[in-house]
């Protein structure tokens, strides 16, 4: 059966799965019998489908050397598959060469592929528990539009409607931000239906080549239920875990220029494999094309991706947030409403990505009352335990607050929409939508 190009994390997802199967029933001991059965079955797809014809008898000598050596005579199925694995990976040089223990989709790859217990099937089971890879949407401050993608799924005829819900979800946005760190890989058509939002229709994306058979391209789609999201500030988010089917989304918006990598290099594995079962209880993974992209006539594979502004995985998404709010800042015709919502959204972005730490003596010189609680708003505590300060408005319940600034802003937990400046004499309550505090003299 032929596979779209990139698979990777349908092994992935399915692994999630395995300690489940083998703590319920655990797998069997390799005999004698069941490894020469599973030699036989790896080197005759190897020798069939390995997408560089040059280098089959290489990764195959490996393999009949470890067997005369011994080095696969073990029974558990286990330490046969990181063997195997180790030899194949090292010897072709290729991160797409694999085997892994996975009894569910092998039992679901022999299976009759349109039955209930089939391959479809099983593929289609995960893709609805997973949303089809898309995990989060949200709104940031500053309507910067996030979504997370976990893995480029595709169930023809249904994650297309899924992905146009998070398509209209991100075309409201100010900014877009597309979230593929740890993102193992997937299906191109998924990679497709997606940047195609990005590009004209008809471009010219991928040609996929494979030994033996003639080449295919993948164009930008022509109809898109939610049209097209061109012209908006867009960010990608990736790194070191970032591979295949995502590093070749991650390819487009560099090579494109559609938009801005932020975080770092990605893994660095770009061949197009396909997920083969392997007698007893195998997942075989083998490279049988590789893409060409219609730009730079190559791939990113052994060099990963380079992100356009290197940042630590754990600051990537505030790294892009500043990107975004300072360019959406600067661009002309800005009314002054959404220049305040920026603002007062870089603020914390910036002390997220700086950190503002206060001497305990200073804290708790801020300590004390606020105003008069007889009149007007009433009065605000401010008072110090568990090694914060905390808010209290009347009959309401305390609030933690996080320094912003060095200068004494914090952030109300709990309320984006609402912050305090504290002098030591002036507690200062600004809104977000309100060009002047409000002041309340300390008693």
């Amino acid at each position: 059966m032929r596979m779209a190009p990139w698979i990777t994390a349908f092994a992935v997802l399915c692994s999630s799965l395995v300690a489940l199967t083998q703590a319920a029933q655990p797998l069997a001991r390799l005999s004698a019998g069941d490894r020469a059965t599973a030699m036989q079955a790896i080197e005759a797809k190897l020798q069939e489908l390995y997408v560089f014809p040059d280098m089959r008898p290489k990764i195959i000598a490996r393999l009949e050397q470890g067997q005369q050596g011994g080095r696969y005579d073990v029974d558990d199925p286990y330490l046969f598959a990181e063997r195997i694995t180790a030899d194949i990976k090292d010897a072709g040089s290729d991160q797409h060469l694999w085997m892994r223990v996975d009894p569910e989709a092998y039992a679901a790859a022999i299976a009759p592929q349109k039955g209930p217990d089939g391959e479809e099937a099983f593929e289609r089971r995960r893709a609805i528990r997973d949303h089809h890879g898309l995990a989060e949407a949200k709104i940031l401050p500053g309507n910067i539009r996030y979504l997370k993608i976990t893995e480029f799924q595709w169930v023809p005829d249904e994650t297309g409607a899924v992905y146009d819900a998070a398509m209209r979800f991100l075309k409201e946005g100010d900014a877009l931000i597309i979230d593929i760190r740890g993102v193992p890989g997937g299906s191109h058509p998924a990679v497709q239906y997606l940047v195609s939002h990005f590009l004209d229709a008809g471009t010219l994306e991928y040609t996929f080549l494979e030994a033996g058979r003639a080449a295919t391209q993948s164009r930008a789609l022509d109809y898109l239920p939610a049209g097209r999201l061109k012209g908006k500030p867009l960010y990608v988010l990736i790194d070191g875990r970032t591979g295949s089917a995502a590093e070749a989304f991650a390819y487009d918006i560099q090579q494109f220029k559609l938009g801005e990598l932020v975080g770092a290099k990605t893994g660095g594995a770009a061949n197009n494999n396909r997920l083969l079962p392997v007698p007893p209880c195998y997942t075989l993974s083998i490279s049988y094309g590789r893409p060409v992209h219609a730009l730079s006539n190559t791939n990113w594979d052994g060099v990963g991706v380079e992100p356009n502004v290197a940042a630590a995985p754990g600051t990537a998404l505030e790294t892009a947030q500043a990107l975004a709010l300072k360019r959406l800042a600067q661009a002309p015709g800005v009314s002054p409403p959404a220049q305040a919502e920026y603002a007062w959204a870089s603020v914390a972005v910036e002390a997220r990505l700086h950190p503002v730490a206060f001497e305990l003596t200073r804290l708790k010189t801020l300590v004390g009352h606020y105003g008069k609680a007889n009149a007007g708003y009433g009065q605000v505590d401010v008072d110090f335990h568990e090694g914060a300060l905390w808010f209290h408005q009347p009959n309401r319940p305390p609030s933690r607050l996080a320094p912003l600034t060095a200068e004494g802003l914090f952030a109300i937990e709990g309320n984006e929409r609402l912050r305090a400046r504290i002098t030591g004499k002036v507690l200062e309550l600004w809104w977000w939508d309100d060009p002047a505090p409000r002041l309340f003299a300390r008693n």
